[in-house]
Order: structure tokens, then C-alpha cells, then sequence
């Protein structure tokens, strides 16, 4: 008895003997740390032309700040390019400098474009894709988007509605390619987010019908038929230009459709 409690006494003490665990030193004896100093000078230039970059874009913000018209105002300090706007106050709307663009100038005209494409300016709608002025007012520029470029040359199109409207072109004329390779279901994608966007325009009716016509789906065609004359109120349209003649011609087939869908479509 006296024996076994003494081997457990042993083994128990045996237990609480910290382990040595054998490391790799970090450092052998008389080694000397690598030396720093580049690494430091580089972070200390870095933060240095941080610090002068971010009072050249304060100086800038101040001098764009100082004559600006109630309109660009508005939009500086939102972050945002407007339409007249001079060159300093495009570079203040978008918190850049001359470094980040690719400027020429021919005579009172300047374009102004990122100087890279990895890192584009922006204002706070979106990448700028170039800037127009004339006589240092700007007169026109783009954003570079999903759908593609957008282009601001009034102050209209700098607007929500505006904005929407162009993007709905951009739709309607992708449904469009895809209407005419016969990809309706791709077609009708687009036509129907262009009505969202522009809910207004019975010409995007007319289009939703006749792709659902020609995908054969005649029951949804004959009510988005019957919905685009019923938008156009056809006593009160007059065939005068271009634009008017395709819509009366668009009447006169929405018609002619409706009368040969109701023959097909159950009562």
C-alpha cells in the first residue's frame, strides 16, 4: 500500500515539472539587426507627400469655393461635376489633382481624362470618363457605367429624371439588338426595366407588345397592345415629322395586331 502511494505521489509531482520546449532562436548571438533606416525614409516620404497632397486639394477646395456661382456651390459641396464649372472646381468636385489626369488643350477648349483606368476620378455619382470645357467652363461630361458611357452636356441630364432617361435609351436600344437577333426574352429584360425607368413612354408599350407578339405569347401581346393605345389617345395624334409618322404607324399595327390577337386569345 505504502509502495503504490508513493508511485502515484511520484508520478504526480513527475506532472507538475514544467516542460522545456526546445525553439529555434530568433537571433543567434552577436547578430545585429538588418538596418531600417530606407524603410523608415520610404514611410516618412510617403506620409510627407500625403500630408503636401492633402493641402494641395484644401487650396484647391478654398480657391474653387471662392467664386463659384450659387449652382456650383451646390455642387461642390455635394462632390459632384456640374455644368459650368471651371477646371480648379473640377478638380475640387472630384478631391483630385493634376496628377490624376490626362489634360490637352486646343486653343479655349480643354479635355481633361483620367490618367489612369485603374483608379479613375470620381465625384460622388460616379467614375468621371471625361470632361469637356470650353473657354474653362465645362460644357460636357461623362461617366463610365455599367450600361456604358453617359454623357452630361446639360443640367437636365445631371438630374434624377435625367439621369434615368438617359439609361432607359441605353436599354431600349440593347432590346432592340436583341429584337432583331430574335432573343426576345433578353429583349423584353430590357424594355421592361425601360419602363420603369420612364414609365411615360408609350413607345416602350408598343415595343413590350410587339416582342411578346413575335415570342408568340398573344394573350400578354393583345393587353400590351391594348395598354399602348390607350396611352396614345389616337384622336389626338397627328401625323407631322418623322417621330409622329412612326407612331401612327405604330397605332395602325397595334390595331391591326389587336384585331387578329382576339381571334387567337380564348374569350
Amino acid at each position: 500500500m505504502k509502495r503504490t502511494f508513493l508511485m502515484l505521489a511520484l508520478t504526480a509531482l513527475a506532472a507538475c515539472v514544467p516542460k522545456k520546449v526546445h525553439e529555434e532562436p530568433i537571433m543567434e548571438n552577436d547578430q545585429r539587426v538588418g538596418d531600417s533606416s530606407e524603410a523608415v525614409a520610404a514611410a516618412t516620404a510617403q506620409a510627407a507627400n500625403a500630408q503636401a497632397m492633402a493641402r494641395e486639394r484644401e487650396a484647391l477646395s478654398a480657391q474653387a469655393m471662392a467664386d463659384c456661382t450659387p449652382v456650383v456651390c451646390e455642387a461642390l459641396v455635394r462632390g459632384e461635376i456640374a455644368i459650368g464649372m471651371n477646371e480648379v472646381q473640377v478638380l475640387a468636385a472630384t478631391g483630385t489633382t493634376d496628377d490624376a489626369w490626362s489634360i490637352r488643350q486646343s486653343g479655349d477648349a480643354t479635355v481633361m481624362m483620367p490618367a489612369t483606368s485603374l483608379s479613375p476620378p470620381s465625384d460622388v455619382v460616379g467614375d468621371v470618363a471625361v470632361v469637356q470645357l470650353a473657354d474653362n467652363s465645362v460644357s460636357r461630361y461623362a461617366y463610365r457605367e455599367a450600361q456604358g458611357v453617359r454623357v452630361v452636356d446639360s443640367p437636365y441630364d445631371a438630374t434624377t429624371e435625367g439621369r434615368a432617361e438617359a439609361l432607359a435609351e441605353t436599354l431600349i436600344r440593347e432590346g432592340d439588338g436583341y429584337a432583331a437577333q430574335g432573343d426576345f426574352d433578353a429583349a423584353l429584360n430590357r424594355y421592361d426595366r425601360a419602363s420603369i425607368l420612364t414609365p411615360g413612354d408609350p413607345m416602350i408599350d408598343f415595343k413590350i407588345a410587339e416582342s411578346l407578339d413575335k415570342a408568340l405569347r398573344p394573350y400578354s401581346a393583345l393587353i400590351q397592345y391594348q395598354l399602348f393605345l390607350h396611352r396614345m389617345q389616337l384622336e389626338t395624334i397627328e401625323a407631322r415629322g418623322e417621330a409622329a409618322a412612326r407612331m401612327a404607324e405604330a397605332i395602325a399595327l397595334a390595331q391591326q395586331r389587336i384585331l387578329i390577337l382576339e381571334r387567337q386569345v380564348p374569350q
